[in-house]
């Protein structure tokens, strides 16, 4: 519920790109809305206001990621809604998309009504579920689109699962178009990618292990982009990883393509290098073959990740988005051909974005955009801003202060991270949801207050 006590952010370094604003200043919140930006105290409400004194912190709209796992239903041993939701809270997140790679599939208006109840009950953040493509995931019989967005959906992807089938793939994007739903795929041709484990370079020959082509992305990405030329539907690109996908989303956005692409924490910042281990004087030694550095699409090489940094810069890629992806430790710590794939992002991924801002590959106000509007945008989502009127959802960070990357204070289930004993930058202060602090680092337990 939202806190109806008025709360002031006091004294920080406001950044709120969907308004243009970067000036310090005081945020004043009353029942759970933004009152103003700026100066308040001639606009405080009667009585003594909270008050949160954010010197030297930037106080930013919480951030929004589009694309995250929080394996319910089916999985809850590797993450629920209220862990996965404390981890994002604990991120500076407070608006999240739920994949739909679940148990059951979240295919149909009951399951997704099943998740919304669990949300309501658990959810510390704001939680909205995007929709499977085919039923189950079969990659044969498309779902129920109309009822499946008129129960609240606000995407549809068979994430996890390449959609092989061409025609499958143009039904599903003409059918969702009148909705104004995106479209998304896990762009990698099974074909290529059967048994591999890696990005297929040097590392991996060196490694022994069987890798993944660039063009493994790529061939399945040109044919969607392709198919959302054809349909006019909107398309948006899950993950991109190589600097071949960069080229051809520029090239359909310029030919007028309804298209829309995010890139990860990870694969903006971290190469396959790292799948052959890590010896750093400074940090953590990351053993070679270890679980934690598997994921799908893979870590590319260096030229990957500058060209990734250049498309967001420029406006190829849309938004940052996490792909936060749990795991129980028996899961990673195995032999690496068997481990599963994928990172827990929700806590590292701030420490990443500004790792590009401190080399000064980015600006710190593009980061935030790219965090909180851009892909809010991209979704068309009530979010990502600090506009009077609008949903209190505030992150306070300190983008300077240093820490050490510890999997064990986590409060996702998931431990799996590459970056486990690095020093990077970047600390969330506080997270408040609808008026409500729901992350507080400061205090000695996180005050979880359910989002409303």
């Amino acid at each position: 519920m939202a806190e109806h006590t008025p709360l002031v952010i006091r004294g920080g370094r406001i950044i709120d790109p969907a308004n243009g604003i970067d000036r310090v200043g005081d945020v004043l919140i009353d029942d759970g809305r933004l009152v103003s930006v700026g100066e308040v105290g001639a606009q405080l409400p009667l009585g003594a206001p909270r008050v949160i004194d954010a010197a030297g912190q930037v106080v930013a709209p919480g951030f929004v990621d589009v694309h995250a796992h929080l394996r319910t239903p089916g999985f809850e041993y590797k993450e629920d809604i209220a862990s996965g939701t404390a981890a994002a809270a604990a991120g500076g997140f407070t608006t999240v998309c739920a994949m739909p790679n679940t148990d059951p599939v979240l295919d149909s208006r009951s399951v997704i009504e099943g998740l919304q109840d669990q949300i309501e009950r658990h959810a510390v953040v704001r939680v909205l579920p995007l929709a499977a493509i085919t039923c189950g995931q079969n990659g044969r019989q498309l779902v129920e689109m109309v009822d499946l967005a008129e129960a609240g959906v606000v995407g549809f992807t068979d994430d996890g699962r390449p959609l092989a089938d061409t025609a499958l793939m143009r039904h599903a994007m003409e059918y969702a178009r009148p909705l104004g739903i995106p479209v998304s795929n896990h762009c990698e041709d099974p074909s290529l990618t059967a048994g591999t484990t890696m990005h297929e370079g040097v590392v991996s020959a060196r490694l022994g292990l069987p890798g993944t082509p660039r063009q493994a992305e790529e061939i399945m990405l040109g044919r969607d982009l392709l198919l959302a030329e054809l349909t006019g539907g909107r398309y948006h690109c899950l993950h991109v990883t190589s600097g071949g996908s960069v080229d051809l989303i520029r090239q359909a956005k310029a030919r007028g393509a309804n298209v829309t692409a995010e890139v990860t924490p990870h694969h903006l910042t971290l190469t396959c290098d790292l799948v052959a281990g890590r010896d750093d004087p400074v940090s953590a030694i990351l053993p070679p073959y270890d679980g934690n550095t598997k994921v799908a699409p893979p870590l590319r090489e260096r030229v990957d990740t500058e060209r990734l940094v250049e498309a967001l810069r420029d406006g190829t890629i849309d938004c940052i988005a996490t792909d936060h992806a749990p795991h129980a430790v028996h899961e990673k710590d195995i032999e690496y051909a068997d481990a599963v794939v994928g990172f827990s992002v929700f806590e590292t991924a701030l420490q990443s974005v500004l790792s590009l801002v401190h080399a000064d590959h980015l600006d710190l106000a593009f980061a935030v955009r790219m965090l909180t509007s851009a892909p809010a945008q991209v979704y068309g989502l009530p979010a990502g801003t600090l506009t009077p009127g609008a949903a209190a959802d505030v992150v306070i960070f300190d983008p300077d202060e240093e820490t050490v990357i510890d999997p064990s204070a986590f409060r996702s289930k998931g431990r799996n991270t590459p970056l486990a004993g690095m020093p990077m930058q970047g600390v969330v202060q506080q997270t408040i949801v609808g008026g409500s602090v729901v992350y507080d680092r400061a205090a000695s337990a996180p005050e979880l207050i359910h989002a409303g």
